[in-house]
């Protein structure tokens, strides 16, 4: 069926007016405020989005594992994911980047109620999108999604928001695990997958390869991240999911929730005071670990 340029413009402004009620929820939201003073949380935000049908969705069953699933096992007729990445303010990722044991407190309270404004945008998405027609879950916060503690690759879940980000074109996977983006890895992910035509920000052809941002991958040999890690949870091997769970659903959470009333205080050392915090590092070698 040929594609006409009504349906084609209808495809455009349906993105753009996406896009824009997402960088308003995140601008004027009061969830996005810190509690204690008039501030956001998180700054403009970068949205992208992956095609439902990515080959790459398919091949997360084989790299993640059977358990991750498609976006059409999601939302059947599913024509796109919409992702987003929400910068975490320059104030508290210099309040953390002081920090060499437990987080900072206002990184702390970004990720407890920070989170909880991520999950109100991802029920203003699916909102949005239901009231124009589409089917729209945000797998996140769907009543079925799953954390996996024990799988061929460690914790894992059902809907990995960073996968489908690096999907989208958003960001590569570095040392840590976390995603570097071009507004570095200092963020939370939230991902809606819809029937609505939204077109893609990315594709196998221009995706970079899975670590292609990460200095410790393209030849510099960082490890910023590794000197970070209160518990030595990141080294030239990877990132020990178990070793670092433990100690941020563990001990932090023993120690910070009931003083600061943060159920879910975070940890984030690995994503300040580093290199790609706030954008991807140039790269001045060729990249031969990448692949």
């Amino acid at each position: 069926m040929a594609v006409t340029a009504e349906a084609t413009r209808g495809s455009v402004d349906l993105d753009a007016s996406l896009r824009d009620e997402i960088a308003r929820h995140v601008r004027e939201g009061e969830a996005n405020r810190f509690r204690s003073r008039d501030q956001p949380f998180f700054d403009a935000p970068l949205v992208g989005v992956a095609a439902a049908g990515d080959e790459l969705f398919r091949r997360y069953k084989t790299i993640i594992g059977d358990f991750h699933r498609t976006p059409e096992e999601i939302v059947p007729g599913a024509a796109a994911v919409v992702v987003w990445v929400l910068p975490i303010r320059r104030d508290t990722r210099i309040d953390n980047r002081r920090e060499k044991l437990l987080p900072a407190r206002s990184w702390a309270e970004t990720r407890s109620f920070g989170e909880e404004f991520n999950v109100a945008l991802r029920r203003r998405v699916e909102e949005w999108l239901r009231a124009r027609g589409f089917g729209a879950v945000a797998p996140h916060v769907a009543s079925d999604w799953r954390r996996l503690e024990a799988t061929p690759v460690g914790i894992a879940s059902t809907w990995s928001e960073r996968h489908a980000a690096y999907a989208a074109g958003l960001g590569t996977f570095g040392l840590s695990d976390g995603l570097i983006t071009p507004l570095g890895i200092a963020h939370r992910l939230g991902s809606v997958v819809t029937t609505a035509p939204l077109r893609p920000t990315s594709s196998a052809t221009d995706r970079a390869g899975p670590r292609g941002h990460c200095g410790f991958y393209d030849g510099e040999a960082c490890t910023a991240c590794i000197a970070r890690c209160p518990v030595g949870a990141i080294t030239t091997a990877g990132h020990d999911k178990v070793k670092c769970a433990e100690y941020v659903d563990g001990t932090l959470k023993a120690s910070l929730a009931g003083p600061w009333g943060t159920p879910v205080p975070g940890c984030g050392l690995c994503q300040t005071k580093v290199p790609c915090e706030e954008r991807i590092p140039p790269r001045r070698k060729p990249s031969t670990r990448d692949q």
